[in-house]
């Protein structure tokens, strides 16, 4: 073997001083390592228990995977059963809200807030019934804080209080209980509606009220269509089968039917006006005779406005109201029309409510709804894709006939895509 081979290569001049001389190992120090291997560690027992650990945890998993299914398939249908909303009376609990709770006698607080869209009165509805079942609610205050909503809700959700106030549910027995309402911010339109079952009604200071009429509005993009070339072949049988539809221009065969349909809706919202304020019988239509705080008959006209809502000098057009006409009314002209009975607050309303069920010693209690199982589970929520979210606004698009005050279009179709996730 050439030894220069082995020999370490000499350093630069430069380093000769600093580093020192490299010495290779000699002798049987320098023999090759060879590795031996290690003794086998019995680890038997200690994998047969790591294994059967595992498989135990891996069972336990999918135990709770399956009892988690069960669980949300229950809950689906759970919130999905009595799509009419009154046979889950027991998803309603009960919120202490003042007096002594100890008493055993209830004034029984169900609030109904929003627009009333068909999908969402049921937990409405079941508060109205968990108040009805319940033998220690003796009077129930119905606070109400909305613009109304479709004439199919709010005519459900008045005929749910009228078997509370009368005691003659179809579904259950009860005793009939006492019903004040007591008006927050808005009771109007539909929100009225719902109101007549009342013995008294109770608006606040700042309350708008009233609006007692019927519009229905359809969507239509027949001349946007039109314009940019877009257009549906519609094959139909019968002659206003189209009617109402977005695509085509309304016939005026096509909008009397729809015209029917709202004069019926608005006949339906007097008779229940008359029925629950009697003394209103006959005068929804007439002609008022307005006057100012001051009690000063006012004049049958009212000036113009520009845009910048300045008053027009020398211009006046015919102005004149009636309580039917769907305008809304504040709590004052509400209270001088009898609309409503009295200006007063929601404890004002509590008070009356005892007082009219002769209750000395009482407590007052809040029905809420509760949340169903699959609520629980999933916190209310849903898988959303862009599919779902067309799907949902064309949905709220579709035609409906609404008690509804004006103005409040934007907030009823925001409530229907609400409704439908």
């Amino acid at each position: 073997m050439n030894n220069s081979e082995n020999e370490p290569r000499s350093p630069s001049p430069q380093r000769e001083e600093s580093l020192p001389p490299m010495v290779l190992p000699v002798g049987p120090s320098a023999t090759p390592y060879s590795p031996q291997p290690a003794p086998p560690i019995p680890r038997r027992s200690g994998r047969s228990s790591n294994t059967g650990l595992g498989r135990f945890l891996l069972i336990l998993m999918l135990l709770a995977s399956v009892g988690l299914n069960v669980l949300l398939c229950l809950g689906l249908l759970t919130s999905n059963v009595a799509p009419i909303g009154g046979d889950d009376w027991r998803m309603v609990r009960e919120k202490h809200w003042s007096g002594n709770r100890s008493a055993s006698d209830k004034v029984a607080i169900v609030n109904v807030n929003g627009v009333l869209i068909d999908e969402m009165i049921n937990p409405t509805l079941r508060a109205i019934d968990k108040a009805a079942k319940d033998p220690d609610v003796k009077a129930v205050v119905l606070r109400i804080n909305s613009p109304g909503g479709t004439i199919t809700a709010s005519d459900a959700i008045h005929k749910r209080l009228m078997e509370l106030r009368h005691g003659n549910s179809p579904r259950f027995e009860s005793s009939p209980k006492h019903l004040v309402v007591s008006m927050g911010a808005m009771a109007a339109s539909g929100g009225y509606y719902i109101a007549m079952p009342a013995e008294f009604i109770f608006a606040e200071r700042t309350t708008i009220t009233g609006s007692i009429g019927v519009y229905a509005s359809l969507l239509n993009v027949h001349q946007l269509a039109k314009e940019n070339g877009v257009k549906m072949i519609l094959i139909k049988a019968g002659d206003v089968k189209s009617s109402g539809s977005m695509f085509h221009e309304l016939l005026p065969q096509e909008r009397q039917v729809w015209q029917d349909m709202v004069d019926n809706a608005y006949a339906q919202f007097l008779t229940i006006v008359e029925a629950g304020r009697p003394h209103l019988k006959g005068m929804l239509t007439r002609k008022l005779e307005r006057v100012d705080i001051d009690g000063k008959l006012l004049p049958d006209e009212t000036a113009v406005y520009d845009d910048k809502g300045n008053v027009v000098p020398g211009k006046s057009v015919p102005y004149e109201r009636k309580l039917a006409d769907g305008g809304i009314f504040t709590a004052q002209a509400a209270k001088q029309y009898k609309l409503i009975d009295e200006i007063g607050y929601l404890d004002d309303a509590v008070k009356k409510a005892a007082s009219l069920a002769g209750l000395a010693d009482y407590k007052t209690v809040v029905f809420e709804p509760q949340l169903t199982l699959f609520e629980l589970l999933t916190g209310g929520v849903r898988q959303q894709t862009f599919v779902s979210e067309f799907l949902r606004l064309a949905a709220a698009a579709g035609p409906r006939i609404w008690y509804l005050a004006p103005n409040s279009e934007l907030t009823a179709l925001a409530s229907q895509v609400a409704s439908l996730q």
